[in-house]
């Protein structure tokens, strides 16, 4: 028997224990975040006006306006829709899922800021709901977007192939998804901005979904007979899993979101890559951070700790009980509150564990896990406890209950009408910044599915072996740099601002868009005052820039003389300097 997620739910016979209150409350939003999430889909959407057949609108606000097309979150929320199809509970998705193949075929081929689609462009964060560029200043490139994308539409060419409709993939799917992968074989190895567009640095999501991309695009490709190009997937797959292992702190025992940004590191990037990596044949494997690892459980277990104190909707909970969680504990967006999505994402990490221990019929308890497990039992020990021990049984009966707990907190601060904005007050819970939040609503979907019992698909993280020496060299290189001949610049500006004044930088290079007043470079607050921003730029070069402040449409450049330097052979480089 099957679970129906989008088309209702049934709650059978689950894996654990189940809190009645959280099955009653998921019974009703599922059904209202599955119609707020196709509301925001053009071009029916009946919140989606102006968007094109396809595009889903990240969400209907002005203030901040979010009416914009995101190729990331577009890929995260049509890969909920695509799964739901996949197993069968809603035959109607198709006509949705088919207009979105439409549009990245336009999308994918749009120039923009970023490049054409042979130059970069597919690095392109967000476009015009009507698919046109988006040309003003922003965060880019962002890698996450070509790899996401192509999972989500890989998943929904494997179950055309399984209904033997091979031909429509081979037309319509796989010249998209080998667009995208080549993009990732080539570009990996670069830096770009992560997932919330503030850091420019290598992001620990963005390189686990890329890995996750090679894996299921190489099978993908044999499966469709495109052989050419499995042996470049699958080698660049084994460099990005062994760069993979350079974000993981042993000594705190955390996953580093970011290689830069200058913030903690602890961060929902981690448990986001955790759960939309997902692979239940790969068990508790830690070298693809599978969410019941011992690597990923203990990084679980530091950022949730890291809100503890910080936000006053959480009453200083002591461990293990259930807090709001945000992006990261030095968010300052909004004044930095709690997150529908990333207080859901724990809630699904913790699922997705239950599934395989369940499914093994067995937990282990390593070095690293320990203190994750000890918030649930001080007297656990190292060591393996099968299905039939009291210990798995009170181990899983309260993960269950701390998992049902972080969707109780969602459930107190969903308003009477079911709506998700993108965050709720650290303070009362009251709803704040861009409301109906697409992503929002595909967070409690999928966290439903886990909840279930339902697995994700089967992408290829069983048995994989860490390479014994890692290349970090991909497969060619795009403006962003990091390739052969660049060299790692560091941009450091101490500026005062005003509440929505960002600083921008831009220079006489394309990587520091040619001076373009409308294409610059977003630099990253998270040392405030001290702005920052680091580019690859060519070795041994004579370049100029400059800084830009942008607030409420006004453009105000540095004053004259340009600052120059010059690039070092080799390394790294850092520019500290101050606005004038």
């Amino acid at each position: 028997m099957r679970f129906l997620l989008l088309t209702g739910l049934w709650f059978g016979a689950s894996a654990w224990a189940q809190s009645s209150a959280v099955s009653s409350y998921l019974a009703t939003e599922s059904v209202i975040a599955k119609a707020g999430l196709l509301a925001n889909i053009g071009p029916s959407g009946s919140k989606a006006s102006g968007a094109v057949s396809g595009v889903v609108v990240a969400a209907p606000s002005t203030n901040p306006d979010y009416i914009f097309t995101w190729t990331r979150d577009s890929a995260l929320v049509f890969k909920a829709i695509i799964d739901s199809f996949a197993r069968g509970e809603d035959a109607t998705l198709r006509t949705s899922i088919d207009q979105y193949v439409a549009a990245q075929k336009i999308q994918q081929q749009v120039s923009n800021p970023s490049g054409t689609v042979s130059s970069g462009g597919l690095g392109e964060p967000k476009f015009n709901v009507d698919l046109s560029a988006f040309t003003g200043a922003w965060g880019r490139p962002q890698r996450d977007g070509p790899a996401l994308r192509a999972t989500a539409l890989i998943s929904y060419g494997n179950s055309l192939i399984s209904a033997s409709n091979t031909s429509y993939v081979l037309a319509n799917i796989w010249p998209l998804v080998k667009l995208d992968l080549d993009y990732v074989a080539a570009n990996w190895n670069q830096t770009g901005f992560d997932l919330w567009e503030e850091v420019n640095s290598s992001s620990f999501f963005t390189t686990a979904v890329q890995h996750r991309a090679l894996r299921q695009g190489a099978a993908f490709a044999t499966a469709l007979g495109q052989t050419a190009s499995v042996a470049g997937y699958t080698t660049q797959a084994a460099n990005v899993l062994c760069f993979l292992q350079s974000y993981w702190n042993p000594s705190q025992g955390y996953i580093t979101a970011n290689t830069g940004g200058g913030r903690s590191g602890k961060d929902a990037n981690t448990a986001l890559a955790s759960i939309h990596t997902f692979d239940p044949t790969a068990g508790c494997d830690a070298a693809t951070f599978q969410p019941c690892s011992d690597k990923a459980l203990s990084s679980l277990k530091v950022y949730v700790d890291s809100f503890r104190s910080i936000y006053t909707v959480n009453s200083a909970v002591a461990s293990p009980g259930a807090v709001a969680t945000g992006r990261y504990p030095e968010d300052s967006y909004f004044g930095g509150n709690p997150w529908y999505l990333a207080t859901m994402a724990v809630a699904e990490q913790l699922y997705d564990a239950l599934i395989v221990w369940k499914a093994q019929g067995s937990l282990n308890v390593t070095s690293t896990s320990l203190a994750f497990f000890q918030q649930f039992s001080s007297a656990v020990t190292v060591g393996t406890y099968a299905s039939t021990t009291a210990t798995f049984t009170t181990l899983t009966t309260a993960i269950a209950n701390q998992a049902d707990g972080f969707v109780a907190i969602v459930q107190e601060f969903t308003p009477s009408t079911g709506s998700l904005s993108e965050q709720y007050s650290r303070s009362n819970g009251a709803q704040l910044s861009a409301n109906d939040l697409t992503w929002s609503y595909a967070s409690i979907l999928t966290a439903v599915t886990a909840r279930n019992g339902l697995a994700g698909d089967n992408w290829g993280a069983a048995g994989l072996v860490v390479p014994s020496s890692c290349s970090t060299s991909g497969t060619g290189s795009s403006s962003g740099g990091g390739s052969s001949g660049t060299v790692a610049v560091t941009f450091k500006v101490t500026a005062t601002t005003t509440f929505g004044e960002n600083i921008y930088l831009t220079g006489s290079d394309d990587a520091l868009e040619d001076w373009s007043p409308t294409s610059t470079l977003i630099l990253s607050a998270a040392t405030y005052p001290v702005w920052s921003i680091t580019v690859n730029l060519p070795a041994s070069t004579a370049l100029q820039y400059k800084y830009i402040r942008i607030f409420n449409g006004v453009t105000t450049w540095e004053s004259d003389p340009n600052n120059a330097f010059t690039t070092v052979a080799s390394g790294t480089q850092t520019l500290t300097d101050t606005w004038r």
